[in-house]
């Protein structure tokens, strides 16, 4: 600790940031005297971990209540910002015009590497016109240290054209305060407030009837206290609450509440939201068409007390669902997505369930049992692409549940819908329950490609090889017709459409099995 006292003031629980750096950003825990120095000193929680040098216990003595163990400090009053406003702030960002020092650091370096000074075209009329605030349709004030927006009545002709703002990484938590400015600057419709500390005290909002797009990524928000925003924002339509913790969704808005009624994306990304029903108490939102749940915790899509077919018009304009970086890994989960009546781009990525090292399926299978996935994993599904996964995925049920019509009905149920569709009602299981005289219907085109870079430049190879051989074979007469001596192979599949190829790993496997069907591609690498 270092630095000399200071008359000035500070309460608990304002927030500030430190003099010279404003993205260092914390609020004050304690004001007061500490054992061993002399003066007043400022109890800081900063917002980063490690920002600080202790838990606000220093010397053995406890002060107040830190976020980590490296989240707070001791200042001097003289070393912290209580911030500065929006308009000074704007000033700061928009007015201020390049010092000599700035100037001077514009320049390239000639062939005789001597610095030649350089001027931006046009750069003078640009900066006279962001320097206009009235003209100003966008501003953009992230970290700059605001901590009060000092609304005013002339804010409005000062700021008349305003639509956007972003205000992310500032000081500010006063929801009274951000209603103010919203009623003062009647064009804005798009607000950020993310990583700013927002206050749960959600009181005094007046009716926002402007904001369409609002921002609250990193504010600390429960959904409980989003809920008692709720009636201030009823034409709504994008809400962003990543990185908030939440767990659960807790309504307490009436059946005949019309708030939210216009919100067509949610986006709850990097949360702690486990189970699916508290997903369901968002199902009724009548327009919301874009649902984000990267990052949360789920493990599975309706838990085993609930049924898909019983939730009346789940999620009724749903298009896109993203569940990317979770822990779903059971197939009835895929098969619950099929419930949604406009569901069409999905996000798997990142779960058991699409890792093949985790006894996932590759993406065909995915393709086959989402019955209206136009979009997956952010790869357009093509009606090719789709026409071949569902054929694939026909086959290799009817290989691996050969004369098992029970367990294919309970584990596969889109099988005979999908098998009528593409004619494979009389196709048989596979190639060992072939007639001699009919083998050739058992062979399938492969087309093998050579990308391992101790393989040298080779010509891609197609042949006609038994469904039925193992993969194991297959690498075998990898090695020989490539001559690939001392070179041990890996089999990668290569599908349009998916934006890396599959690994075939599994030896012991069939061709058929291991999703290779006719017509396709391998990829033919060395193991690492």
């Amino acid at each position: 600790m270092s630095g000399e006292s200071s008359t000035e003031s500070f309460e608990i629980g304002q927030r500030v940031h430190s003099l010279n750096d404003p993205r260092r950003v914390g609020t004050v825990k304690y004001v007061g005297g500490v054992e061993g120095y002399s003066g007043t000193w400022i109890g800081v929680d900063w917002d980063n971990d490690g920002d600080g040098k202790h838990d606000g216990t220093f010397n053995g003595v406890f002060y107040f209540n830190g976020r980590s163990k490296t989240s707070a400090s001791f200042v001097r009053s003289e070393k912290l910002s209580r911030g500065i406003t929006l308009i000074q702030a704007l000033e700061l960002r928009y007015q201020t015009t390049s010092t000599k020092d700035e100037e001077d650091e514009m320049y390239v370096l000639s062939a005789k590497n001597k610095r030649v000074s350089i001027q931006l075209l046009g750069g003078d009329k640009i900066q006279d016109k962001l320097s206009r605030l009235e003209e100003l349709t966008s501003a953009s004030l992230p970290f700059l240290g605001v901590g009060s927006l000092g609304v005013s009545s002339d804010l409005g002709s000062i700021l008349p054209n305003l639509k956007l703002l972003d205000l992310t990484g500032n000081l500010i938590s006063d929801w009274e305060e951000i209603g103010a400015l919203c009623e003062k600057l009647p064009s804005l419709t798009t607000l950020n407030l993310s990583y700013n500390s927002m206050s749960s005290e959600v009181t005094s909002l007046p009716q926002l009837k402007n904001i369409r797009v609002l921002v609250l990524n990193n504010t600390g928000l429960s959904w409980t206290q989003v809920e008692k925003l709720r009636p201030s924002l009823p034409a709504l339509e994008e809400l962003h609450l990543m990185g908030n913790m939440i767990s659960s969704i807790t309504s307490t808005s009436s059946s005949e509440d019309q708030a939210f009624n216009s919100l067509r994306l949610l986006n709850l990304e990097d949360n702690c939201i486990s189970e699916w029903s508290e997903v369901l108490k968002l199902s009724q939102l009548p327009c919301l068409e874009h649902l984000y749940l990267n990052k949360n915790k789920l493990s599975r899509i309706f838990n085993d007390n609930e049924s898909p077919k019983k939730v009346s018009d789940p999620f009724p304009s749903l298009r896109c669902l993203l569940l990317g970086a979770n822990n779903i890994g059971d197939l009835a989960s895929i098969d619950a997505l099929n419930v949604f009546p406009k569901l069409v781009d999905i996000r798997l990525s990142d779960n058991p369930i699409t890792d093949l090292a985790r006894d996932g399926v590759p993406r065909y299978v995915l393709i086959a049992r989402l019955t209206k996935v136009q979009v997956l994993n952010g790869s357009e599904v093509r009606a090719r692409e789709k026409k071949e996964s569902e054929i694939r995925y026909v086959r290799m049920v009817m290989s691996k549940f050969n004369n098992k019509p029970e367990e294919i009905e309970m584990l596969h149920p889109r099988f005979n819908e999908l098998k009528k569709l593409h004619g494979l009602d009389d196709e048989v299981a596979s190639a060992e329950n072939t007639r001699p005289k009919n083998i050739a219907s058992g062979l399938i085109s492969i087309t093998l490609k050579c990308v391992g870079p101790s393989m040298g430049e080779k010509p891609p190879l197609t042949d006609k090889l038994p469904s039925s051989i193992t993969v194991k074979k297959l690498k075998s007469l990898c090695e020989n017709l490539f001559k690939l001596r001392s070179i041990k192979p890996r089999l990668f599949l290569h599908e349009e459409g998916s934006p890396f190829p599959t690994p075939i790993d599994d030896e012991t496997s069939r061709l058929l099995d291991a999703g290779i069907y006719d017509g396709c591609t391998l990829l033919v690498d060395e193991e690492s």
